[in-house]
């Protein structure tokens, strides 16, 4: 592994590798919450089964954070490898003309996207773990025993109207961020053939579709909380 790494298509490739298995999980994230739009039951059995599955919480989980940590490294380590290979800025530097804002930026787009990914811990994931492994109740249930409690620390969450414009603003970026990823991590493993234009229309489809599908998520319960 540490040989792959050391060449920059090397690091390229284990980092669209990275990136896909990430995007898998972002589907199967957004598969789950959307049924809280139409069905709080479903949600919270839902959540319940992945939130006290042994083989989610054991294996799943700590390989989810490995993913989001190493694909986070490895784009700082491409930027940093990429600028140390240009020491001398170009006097004239029209980007506009050979890329997209999103392409010549997607470590600033990164930064933002993973300081979402903080605050969404903050939000859901560390409250989970405090409940279920230090205050030990496995339960899932509200204080009163009526039910299961995440549909209702979902709604809770976006009642703030701040706290919903940032996840919104967020999912914007990370779309912006997924357009030009996709394709990227596409082309560092090779896949350039007859298939490249019906990947590229997946791509934008993926790239645009979720993030529109979670912003509609935290709008939906910010006004009918």
């Amino acid at each position: 592994m540490s040989g792959i790494l050391n060449s920059t298509v090397g690091r390229k490739f284990a980092m669209a590798i990275s990136a896909f298995f990430l995007m898998v999980f972002l589907l199967q994230h957004f598969a789950i919450n959307i049924t809280s739009t139409f069905s709080s039951q479903t949600f919270n059995e839902i959540s319940h089964f992945m939130g006290t599955n042994p083989l989610v919480q054991y294996a799943l989980q700590p390989v989810l954070i490995f993913g989001v940590i190493f694909h986070f490294v490895m784009g700082f380590v491409l930027e940093y490898r990429n600028n140390k290979a240009r020491p001398v800025k170009y006097a004239v530097n029209n980007g506009n003309d050979n890329s997209t804002w999103v392409s010549r930026n997607m470590l600033l787009s990164g930064l933002v996207i993973l300081a979402f990914m903080v605050l969404h811990f903050i939000d859901f994931w560390i409250p989970e773990i405090n409940t279920k492994y230090i205050q030990g109740d496995m339960s899932g249930l509200l204080s009163d025993g009526e039910g299961y409690r995440y549909y209702e620390e979902l709604v809770h969450k976006f009642e703030s109207p701040i706290r919903t414009a940032a996840y919104s603003i967020a999912f914007i970026l990370l779309s912006m961020h997924l357009v030009h990823g996709f394709n990227s991590a596409f082309q560092s493993v090779g896949a350039n053939n007859k298939y490249t234009r019906g990947l590229k229309g997946f791509g934008k489809l993926y790239a645009i579709g979720i993030p529109l599908g979670f912003i509609f998520i935290a709008l939906f319960h910010h006004f009918n909380h």
